[in-house]
């Protein structure tokens, strides 16, 4: 299965089982699931669903505040990081950006579908610069050749920690390649998805100090809202001046802000989850290494992994009701890598022994 991890309503049709019945390793989302103050939360607000929601999103933007230590001003809110991107490349229009290879797809759609409608017929090649990782550096990103392919570009995207490859680049680093893109003249878009699995590494608040900076985060994963969808965007406040006057109103619904309001004062929530991941990312890397399967470091909650029998393993897992990502569509990589999400460990033992009997039968 190819495209965008997550998608249990394929699988339940091609395999003809529940929905309920897929294990999802392919959408890296918490294993906790959603709390159980979230929940609660979540029920008691139902009553709230004939009212429109808050169309500039005060009280969640006010919680972000506290947690980001960034003027609400500064806090634009979305229906997910997804819509955040579509919004920054349609209201900013760059002439040239460079996109990291491998990495998320929807950088490069939201580029092209807007230039197409700039610029229809011209190649993609004209308006996109690719900075192309290599597996044998561990898809690292080499800071001094990152800024140099800057050049030229009037936007680039950085994912941090990268998806699909997990590997994160320290808050100095980024804060060093932000300080470049100023001179350059380049808007850097830091997307910060995966940020809350790698422990402070934000560089959020930096934006007050340079307006050539945004960063994208998204309460999806992390809190495992997924089905809600919310995200975020911190940035200049004439990029938000510029993003408002496109932007649909009502786009994040009642109960997604209210959620997130609840997931960031959740203190219990985030150490359970650092402890569940912690052991289960190292239970999933000791049976991958077991079974001969070069995988790469990774700061999120999924790894990277490649396998010269990578087809197999997914059709096998498909037929037990388990989908990891195909990463073969992704930009640089091809069919030999797969990535998984880490999951809790009854979900963990089920995929290492459906592996482990597909790498004895190859």
């Amino acid at each position: 299965m190819t495209g965008h991890g997550g998608n249990i309503y394929e699988a339940s049709r091609q395999l003809k089982i529940p929905e309920r019945k897929i294990i999802d390793f392919s959408a890296s989302i918490n294993p906790l699931g959603t709390s159980k103050k979230v929940r609660s939360e979540l029920r008691r607000y139902l009553r709230h669903l004939p009212n429109y929601p808050d169309p500039d999103c005060i009280r969640l933007r006010w919680s972000l505040n506290k947690e980001l230590n960034v003027p609400v001003e500064h806090i634009l809110c979305g229906n997910g990081s997804t819509e955040i991107i579509y919004l920054i490349v349609t209201a900013l229009k760059p002439k040239r950006t460079l996109l990291l290879a491998p990495t998320f797809s929807e950088y490069e759609r939201a580029i092209k579908i807007n230039f197409n409608d700039v610029n229809f017929g011209s190649s993609p090649a004209a308006y996109i610069k690719y900075y192309g990782l290599k597996s044998e550096d561990n898809f690292a990103i080499n800071v001094e050749e990152y800024i140099e392919s800057m050049n030229g570009c009037d936007m680039a995207f950085l994912c941090n920690p990268n998806n699909p490859t997990g590997l994160l680049r320290s808050s100095e680093d980024i804060i060093r390649i932000s300080k470049a893109a100023l001179l350059i003249g380049c808007r850097l878009i830091v997307d910060e998805a995966f940020i809350d699995f790698a422990h402070e590494q934000s560089v959020a608040a930096y934006v007050m100090d340079n307006p050539n900076l945004i960063v994208i985060r998204s309460l999806t994963k992390f809190y495992a809202l997924s089905g809600l969808r919310i995200g975020y965007g911190v940035m200049p406040k004439d990029v938000i001046e510029e993003i408002n006057k496109i932007k649909q109103p009502w786009t994040v619904n009642t109960l997604a802000q209210r959620a997130a309001v609840v997931a960031l004062n959740d203190w219990v929530y985030r150490k359970k989850t650092f402890d569940l991941l912690g052991a289960e990312k190292t239970f999933l890397e000791t049976h991958l290494f077991a079974n001969g399967i070069k995988f790469y470091p990774s700061d999120a909650n999924f790894i990277l992994a490649r396998c010269d029998h990578t087809e197999t393993i997914i059709q096998r897992l498909l037929l037990k009701g388990m989908i990891v990502r195909d990463c073969s569509n992704f930009r640089g990589l091809d069919k030999s890598f797969f990535r998984i999400a880490v999951k809790a460990h009854r979900e963990n033992v089920m995929l290492v022994k459906t592996i482990y009997k597909t790498m004895k039968s190859v």
